[in-house]
């Protein structure tokens, strides 16, 4: 019943920014954190933002600095406003949800494409 739909990818120049949004809708028994991963083509996702119940966030090293992961808790939305987007950063970015109180229970959503052309 748990869904979430990401949104804001698309092309981008070396220098600009994007914002990725993500709506988290159905039984949420408890939001324990969200995050944004990537996977480039070819290659393993990686975690690239978390951000935790409490609000403390941490980051990949190579974006830090450059994004900012924040988070609706009204709306169980958490958004990653990119800046500065380098060529390395073109991926699909996912994003994920752990949730639960006795059990954890992760969630994905479908990945929304980001393209950052020199």
């Amino acid at each position: 019943q748990v869904q979430l739909v990401e949104s804001g990818g698309g092309v981008v120049q070396a220098g600009g920014s994007l914002r990725l949004s993500c709506v988290a809708s159905g039984n949420i028994e408890r939001i324990n954190s969200m995050a944004w991963y990537r996977q480039p083509q070819g290659k393993e996702r990686e975690l690239v933002a978390r951000i935790v119940a409490e609000g403390r966030t941490t980051y990949v090293d190579s974006v830090a600095g450059r994004f900012t992961i924040s988070r609706n808790n009204g709306e169980n939305t958490v958004h990653l406003q990119m800046n500065k987007l380098e060529v390395e950063d073109t991926a699909v970015y996912y994003c994920h949800l752990n949730s639960g109180v006795s059990f954890r229970y992760i969630y994905w959503g479908q990945g929304t494409q980001v393209t950052v052309s020199s």
